[in-house]
Parts: structure tokens; sequence; C-alpha cells
């Protein structure tokens, strides 16, 4: 999960002050100047992460539905910002971005 730490060291905060601040454009290429990968080893790094990220989401809703464990609602919007994040890296691959998947 990317933490609040890390979004700051990237900057995401001083580039989006609010939800309402960002536009999918912009949000595109602010993952694209993050993105260290290139080629298929960037293909192969975006995927991972897009499948491990939703694999961290479906986990916390199997611990909720088998065990009753709950979870802080800003755990799971972490880990789906995670995955728009990684989303965003793939559908920038294909030189679409954010608006277009939206």
């Amino acid at each position: 999960m990317i933490s609040e730490k890390d979004l700051d060291a990237m900057g995401y905060f001083e580039a989006f002050q609010t939800a309402e601040d960002v536009k999918a454009s912009d949000y595109s290429q602010w993952v694209e100047n993050k993105i260290l990968t290139e080629g298929q080893e960037r293909l192969v790094e975006n995927t991972l992460g897009l499948v491990g990220e939703a694999g961290e989401v479906a986990e916390k809703i199997k611990k909720l539905i088998r065990d009753s464990n709950r979870f802080a609602n800003n755990e799971i919007m972490k880990e789906l910002g995670d995955v728009v994040f990684y989303a965003t890296a793939l559908a920038n691959i294909y030189g679409k971005g954010l608006n277009e998947v939206l």
C-alpha cells in the first residue's frame, strides 16, 4: 500500500490538494512521472502491481465475510487508490490514460 508519507514524497499533495482538484488527465500524467521501468518490464510490473493491489482489496473483503474482521474505511480506500494508480499506469502504456478508462 502506498502510504501518505510515500504520496507526500512523490509530490501528490502538492499537485492535488483535494479530490475535487484531480483531473483524470493530470492524474494520468502524475502517475506517468512516477514510473521507473520501461517496455516489457513496465508492462509486467504494472500488471503485477494491479493484481497485487486488487488482491489486497479482495483479502480484506474475504476476511470481513469469513471472520467478521472489520477494517477501517480508510484502509480499503488506500488499497483502492493503489488499484487506480496501477490501472492508470496500464492505461498510459496504451496511450489512453485515465480519461479513456473513465
